[in-house]
């Protein structure tokens, strides 16, 4: 059981100001790699975890590469009047078929890492959601039909809160398959560490990596910290059998990390309400 003598303070190079290490002594497993993987693990380190990075899932192409093509090719004919990019996954499709919408369709990102890699790559952004989710793009969208069509590339595993809100509000989104998320299996060697309790914590950024610890680890060592992005990802880990410990308050890799230092601060209050 962690206690607060467990946290390590430290002096920064001056001795002025403390220096909290809520995390010292945390195996953290890191379930996707790329730029992702590391910014999550620089951000574990400067809480004092050990980052293990095991993606747990990687990305293939579309399953319909026709129809994706020609809704892109569409997209910069200005034939879409709203675009919609729910993944930094999905703003690396966009830059490989080299997508330039024009200046008259707006753009809307579902979180703020979503939104920063949008940017990163030249495009404009219009709406981020306050609450960095689907339910808060449908609950919030400012669209209307004079504005014309919605495009929505995303992952094979479409979003139900996007596709039926969308639906419920009569907003004309076109949904289609811009790659398809696959499992990795871990190392054998992350497994049994995972197995023995040697990893303490495990941050989960999606219902597909929520699904492949279910069936790559479960069940989990009692002692295991599992905390979600947010509230659809902690819906799909119960789903999947997952105990959550823990949900990120804003659907950011800043406020994973956050829940999980939380967590570990005060593990008494780390009960999270049922969301469906």
């Amino acid at each position: 059981m962690f206690s607060p003598h467990d946290v390590t303070i430290e002096r920064t190079p001056t001795g002025a100001l403390p220096v909290v290490k809520p995390l010292l002594g945390w195996r953290v497993l890191v379930p996707r790699g790329g730029k992702w993987g590391d910014g999550v693990a620089a951000q574990l380190r400067n809480l004092g975890a050990e980052p293990v990075i095991a993606p747990l899932i990687n990305f293939a192409a579309s399953d319909e590469p026709e129809r994706l093509a020609h809704e892109l090719e569409a997209l910069q004919a200005g034939d879409y009047g709203w675009l919609v990019v729910t993944s930094a996954t999905t703003v690396d499709v966009l830059v490989g078929y080299g997508v330039r919408p024009p200046a008259t369709t707006r753009i809307a990102a579902v979180g703020e890492t979503t939104a920063h890699a949008l940017q990163l790559a030249g495009y404009s952004v219009d709406v981020v959601p306050s609450d960095h989710s689907a339910r808060g793009l449908v609950r919030e969208w400012p669209g209307t039909a004079e504005q014309g069509r919605v495009l929505v590339p995303h992952s094979e595993l479409a979003e139900p809160t996007l596709v039926s809100g969308f639906a419920e509000r009569g907003v004309d989104a076109t949904f289609v398959s811009a790659y398809r998320t696959v499992g990795v299996a871990a190392p054998p060697a992350v497994a049994a560490d995972v197995a023995e309790g040697r990893i303490r914590g495990l941050v989960v950024s999606s219902g597909s990596v929520a699904r492949q610890i279910a069936e790559q680890f479960a069940p989990l060592p009692e002692g295991t910290v599992v905390v979600c992005i947010g509230p659809r990802t902690a819906f799909d880990a119960r789903a999947a059998g997952l105990t959550v410990h823990r949900i990120a308050e804003e659907r950011s890799t800043t406020a994973l990390v956050r829940a999980l230092a939380e967590h570990a601060m005060n593990p008494d209050d780390s009960a999270p309400p049922v969301i469906p």
